[in-house]
Order: structure tokens, then C-alpha cells, then sequence
């Protein structure tokens, strides 16, 4: 996808769906994605009026290969009244395609007349603080690919979206995060386990999970949660001037200790199995996650759509 044909491809995306949209939602407020686990979120949409269009029969819309992502478009409206549209299921970069790729669904919000984008995402603990299932609102993010120049923005400005030096300093809208807050004490029960966080948000380009030594360096560097997605979307989302709202669910804790070291006499006279469960302790899996994410989704449905009803005044 070549940076010069971005704005003429999100318009046609654009057109491709206003064609058969219900006049009710031809000019959806908000858009969420929804991700690994958290398709739920799509439950919140009313039976009536509603459009569903796969990926696939979007014009130039990327399309996901991994469990969890259904790969499809939700047009409706949450609570009672808020015209929204919901992505089920991302595209990643480790999957093979390019950052313009992955946040090419951004700017075709932009162009729907979105003015704020939730994004989910599930996401590994690093801050030992937080437990398996508990909410982060973030605040900020490590970029590392892009500071090292894999970055959504790179190349010639499309000047139809933004300047081509957006600042990122007030990426997460803080209006939007203290209403988060309150519509917390309201919907979920003071009694509740899962607890509400804000933190930082590291991203890293996977498919593979971090390293011991890796987790432990972002943690040391002030991130809290670690995962594979979202903040190339923030980027073009800022950048296209939309409101960010993010959220990550944590689904496991990265592992912080060290590799035990082979010499150490503990380890002496035990079996290759007793070995591989000492390594394999607190290891993540996509299985995991995915159940995770099944067992906090209507906390988060209930927590963003009381959020964006207090937003919206409706």
C-alpha cells in the first residue's frame, strides 16, 4: 500500500460501506477494536439497526490469520443511542503485513466521521501489581520499533489526515480516562477481584513472547504491560486528530526472574521433565489469553459503554 494512495483507498473503503449502511449509522461516533479474546464487546452493539461486513469484502482492509480475530466490521449502536463501529479482530504486523496495513482501519474511521477510537488488546503483566484479569487504562507508551524507524507514519505526510510532525505527549485523552474511572465505581461491584489500573503500554513486534531478560528490560524502562498491537494504531489515530481511549487486559504475567543456571547444584539429579517444568512455569500461551479474555468481557462491556454514555450525554 504506497503512502501517496492511502487517502484515495480509505474513501473507497468508505464509499464501498455507506452504500448499503442504515441512515442511523452512516456516521458512526466511535470506533472500538476489539482484541485477542475480547470479540464480546461486539454484544454490546443493539439487535436493530445493525450491518456486519467481513474484511474480506472491504476494499484494501487487511485481513487477520490469528484465533481470536473473526475478522469483521460491526456497524450499531451501543447503550441506546451512540452510532458505533467495532472492529472483531485485528491485523498484526507479525502477521506479514505493513504498518500502513495494520492502521489502514484508523483512517478509514477518520473518514467514517468517527470522533473517538477505543482500542482492547490483551496484554502480558509486567508491573507486579497487577493479576491476571485486571483492567489498565493506559496513559503512555514505549514505541521501540518505531524509534527505530519501523513507524506508521514514515514516508511522504498524507496532509489529508495530519501534520507530519504530530506530538504524541497527549495521545491518551485525559477527559476520557476519568470517566473511565467513574463509570468503575458505578458498574462493577465494590466486592469485585479485578481491579482498574492505569499504566504504560510497551510495544513489541511478536509473534513471539518476551524473553525473561526482555520483560525484565521494559520493566525497568517504566512499562506495565507488554503486547503486540494497538500503538501503531494510537500513532495514525493522533494523528488523524481522533480522541484515544485504550485498554488492556492483563491475561498473564511475564516472567521476570532469571533463566535458572545450569550449574547451580539445586538442579542436580533431576529428570529432563522436572527440568522443562522449572522452565516452563509461568510461561504464557495464546489459549490462555484467549480465556482470559473471555471471562473479563462483560466487565469491559459494561465499563465502556457506561463510559461512553457519560461521554456522549446519552
Amino acid at each position: 500500500m504506497s503512502q501517496a494512495s492511502i487517502f484515495e483507498q480509505a474513501n473507497e473503503s468508505v464509499s464501498f460501506l455507506r452504500d448499503s449502511l442504515p441512515e442511523a449509522l452512516q456516521k458512526p461516533l466511535v470506533a472500538i477494536v476489539c482484541g485477542s479474546g475480547l470479540s464480546g464487546l461486539a454484544n454490546t452493539v443493539q439487535a436493530e439497526p445493525r450491518a456486519e461486513y467481513d474484511y474480506s469484502a472491504i476494499p484494501h482492509f487487511p485481513r487477520p490469520t490469528v484465533a481470536g480475530h473473526a475478522g469483521k466490521l460491526v456497524f450499531g449502536l451501543l447503550g441506546q443511542k451512540i452510532p458505533a463501529v467495532l472492529m472483531v479482530g485485528r491485523a498484526h504486523y507479525y502477521e506479514g503485513h505493513s504498518m500502513d496495513q495494520v492502521t489502514f482501519p484508523i483512517r478509514v474511521f477518520k473518514q467514517l466521521g468517527v470522533d473517538t477510537v477505543i482500542l482492547t488488546n490483551a496484554a502480558g503483566g509486567l508491573n507486579s501489581k497487577y493479576n491476571v484479569g485486571d483492567i489498565i487504562v493506559l496513559n503512555d507508551h514505549i514505541f521501540l520499533a518505531g524509534l527505530a524507524g519501523v513507524h506508521p507514519l514514515r514516508g511522504p505526510n498524507v496532509e489529508e489526515f495530519g501534520v507530519r510532525f504530530p506530538p504524541l505527549s497527549d495521545a491518551y485523552d485525559l477527559d476520557l480516562r476519568r470517566n473511565v474511572h467513574q463509570a468503575w465505581k458505578e458498574v462493577i461491584p465494590s466486592q469485585s477481584t479485578r481491579k482498574l489500573h492505569e499504566g504504560v503500554y510497551a510495544f513489541v513486534s511478536g509473534p513471539t513472547y518476551e524473553t525473561r531478560a526482555e520483560s525484565r528490560m521494559l520493566q525497568m524502562m517504566g512499562a506495565d504491560v507488554v503486547g503486540m498491537s494497538t500503538v501503531p494504531e494510537i500513532v495514525v489515530a493522533r494523528h488523524c486528530g481522533l480522541r484515544v481511549l485504550a485498554f488492556s487486559l492483563v491475561t498473564n504475567n511475564a516472567v521476570l526472574t532469571p533463566v535458572p543456571r545450569g550449574d547451580e547444584e539445586l538442579f542436580q539429579g533431576k529428570t529432563a521433565d522436572e527440568l522443562n517444568a522449572i522452565l516452563e512455569e509461568g510461561k504464557a500461551g495464546h489459549e490462555e489469553v484467549l480465556e482470559a479474555g473471555r471471562t473479563a468481557a462483560l466487565d469491559m462491556q459494561k465499563l465502556v459503554v457506561h463510559t461512553l454514555e457519560a461521554v456522549f450525554k446519552v
